[in-house]
């Protein structure tokens, strides 16, 4: 049985993060969307809060487990007998990042593969940054994520105006 990790911070989890777990899903006998618990950036929403709305996005995935995960990715991997890091890409110079991470990663656990999937045009410009952005001036968002997510945004902000 082939299992892989789609790993980030899904602050929160997008359309974009949605195809590439649909597709990914499709290639690999369990796929685990890995939430990781404490990425070097300012959050909008919680552990708890990102897993919710990635699992709400995704429960008709039969083969599809979301948890968290503190540590390097490739350790938290290695620890859980995982062999592929699945990656999404929207351009060069997502190629460029996530290379120098996997070149790092493969010194550190040689027998880990990434899987880079090439992000659906829909969807190439769209970043968590960008929707925050947009979702904090009460744009429209409801074509980049789920209606669950757009409602968590829109009270998450409204909160904040508070």
């Amino acid at each position: 049985m082939t299992r892989a990790i789609y790993p980030g911070s899904f602050d929160p989890f997008h359309n974009g993060h949605l195809d590439i777990a649909r597709r990914a899903a499709g290639l690999f006998d369990e796929l685990l969307v890995t939430v990781f618990d404490a990425p070097a950036k300012q959050l909008l929403f919680s552990t708890d809060e990102r897993i919710e709305l990635a699992g709400e996005a995704l429960e008709d995935v039969k083969n599809i487990t979301i948890v968290s995960y503190s540590g390097l990715t490739v350790k938290w991997a290695q620890r859980h007998g995982i062999r592929v890091i699945v990656r999404g890409l929207r351009n060069v110079d997502d190629l460029s990042f996530e290379s120098r991470i996997d070149m790092a990663n493969r010194l550190m656990a040689p027998q880990i593969e990434t899987c880079y999937l090439l992000c659906s045009t829909d969807y190439v410009y769209l970043s968590s940054t960008i929707l925050k952005e947009v979702a904090s001036l009460d744009g429209d968002v409801s074509h980049w994520v789920t209606p669950h997510t757009e409602e968590a945004l829109r009270q998450r902000f409204a909160e904040r105006k508070q």
